[in-house]
């Protein structure tokens, strides 16, 4: 099984719309973040199940959240580029990418 490495950016978008989403309810965060975490480990179990939306960068949706995870495969490892909310920005995390 690859390992998983999130790229800082990606990671630091996680952790503030789970900020986001404590400060609306109390438990919201910690609900957005257990469904990261299943995505995660979906992406790790089965990394060629979700489609590819541009090169080889692949969209894995998220339950429950409006929020899909960008990764691609490498031979060691899975890189996640963005946890991008659907409905906002579309293509900011392109500069990440070099492919």
């Amino acid at each position: 099984m690859k390992s998983i490495i999130f790229l800082p950016d990606a990671e630091e978008e996680m952790y503030e719309a789970a900020r986001y989403y404590e400060s609306k309810a109390s438990g919201l965060g910690i609900d957005y973040l257990s469904e990261i975490e299943r995505a995660v480990a979906s992406i790790t179990e089965y990394p060629l199940t979700w489609p590819k939306i541009e090169g080889e960068l692949r969209r894995r949706l998220v339950q429950r959240v409006p929020f899909g995870i960008l990764y691609y495969i490498e031979s060691e490892e899975i890189v996640i580029v963005a946890v991008a909310h659907l409905r906002r920005r579309p293509g900011y995390w392109k500069n990440r990418i070099s492919f």
